[in-house]
């Protein structure tokens, strides 16, 4: 992957916040902005220079994976090296991720740049929203980590049974997607059955599944430190007429946002889209949460499809189309796919079948 062109691109946003470099503690944006996957370390970068500061635990792994930064091996006390970075290369404002560092953390920060007199000032999103177009080879990644959920969820299909219970459904998930190709899965799965699929981000639970009720599976692989999400809901058995209707409403829903996506097209836009036909089939408080959200290094990142995001769709973004609708005491029913725009439309990674058995295609 282009590195030298990411740094490129941050360098110029450095400019117009008007900063003379950045300090970067969030892992992800650590990981895409050097190679450098540890769980410990900073980057600084200037116009004319990119440091990698780590420990003696990442040294030998910061030199196989990074090549055009600078290591600098640290102690864990940001106090002990950054007052001399600071003051050989004579910064006065020094960029920093404010969404990401603790209150406490501020303060230290703080303290040790009025030190060495250089203001701190705080950046949002500088980082993050490069990572919001992906690369090609980014796209490939979260393409494999998408076949291999797409592939646990066929693999599930055919091992659930009545009487099983959600704990036991989300272990052979897990066991599947593990032994499969995905590295530690980016968030803790969902099985929820019954009245818990009312709960859009339930825990499994020791609860037996039953015939005829709605199922929520929500699942996501990593491939190289790309996410995958996948959202489908089925039923064991006859389907009543309520899931019948609801299912058929939150597939109405997510089809008609997906063949609108649209370049230039907001998050609430394309939000709304979805909502719209919710809340014309009388549904439209049970559908609480956003629409979708980015995916990529981090399972929910920029961009956000939601009632008041103002972000732009653009060519290269990767995100999720998930409309879901929740009832209390009955269950709930989310249907959720992974897109890349491209060509100004939203094209469909994920493959995993929407309905089951021969009633469902």
């Amino acid at each position: 992957m282009s590195f030298t062109n990411r740094l490129q691109k941050l360098r110029q946003r450095l400019v117009e916040q008007e900063v003379d470099a950045i300090l970067i503690s969030q892992p992800e944006n650590r990981r895409y902005l050097s190679g450098f996957d540890g769980s410990a370390g900073y980057l600084l970068i200037t116009q004319q220079r990119a440091i990698l500061a780590t420990d003696y635990r990442y040294l030998e792994q910061a030199k196989k994976q990074v090549h055009d930064f600078e290591i600098l091996q640290t102690t864990n006390t940001i106090g002990d090296w950054l007052p001399k970075l600071v003051a050989e290369l004579n910064l006065k404002r020094l960029g920093f991720e404010a969404a990401y560092i603790t209150f406490t953390q501020y303060r230290r920060l703080a303290d040790i740049l009025t030190q060495s007199q250089c203001l701190p000032i705080p950046t949002d999103k500088l980082a993050d929203s490069l990572r919001a177009i992906k690369e090609a080879e980014e796209i490939e990644l979260i393409t494999k980590a998408v076949g291999i959920t797409d592939s646990a969820f066929e693999y599930i299909q055919d091992i659930i049974y009545t009487g099983i219970s959600e704990k036991e459904v989300a272990w052979e998930l897990e066991k599947y997607l593990r032994q499969n190709g995905s590295e530690t899965i980016p968030f803790d799965i969902i099985v929820a059955s019954g009245p818990n699929s009312a709960l859009p981000h339930a825990k499994p639970s020791s609860r037996t599944i039953n015939s005829g009720e709605p199922i929520v599976i929500d699942i996501g692989a990593r491939c190289i430190g790309y996410s995958s999400d996948l959202s489908r809901t089925i039923c064991l058995g006859p389907a009543d007429d309520i899931f019948n209707r609801v299912y058929d409403t939150v597939l109405g829903a997510q089809l008609a946002a997906i063949a609108m996506v649209k370049e230039n097209m907001t998050g609430s836009e394309i939000d709304n889209v979805a909502r719209t036909v919710i809340e014309e089939a009388g549904y439209g408080k049970a559908f609480g949460h956003a629409l979708g959200h980015g995916i990529g290094l981090v399972p929910h990142e920029p961009p956000s499809l939601a009632p008041k995001s103002s972000e732009h769709l653009i060519n290269g973004m990767v995100f999720t189309i998930e409309p879901g609708i929740y009832l209390t005491d009955w269950g709930g029913v989310r249907i959720e796919d992974v897109v890349v725009l491209e060509d100004g439309k939203a094209k469909v990674i994920s493959k995993a079948r929407k309905i089951q058995h021969d009633k469902w295609q």
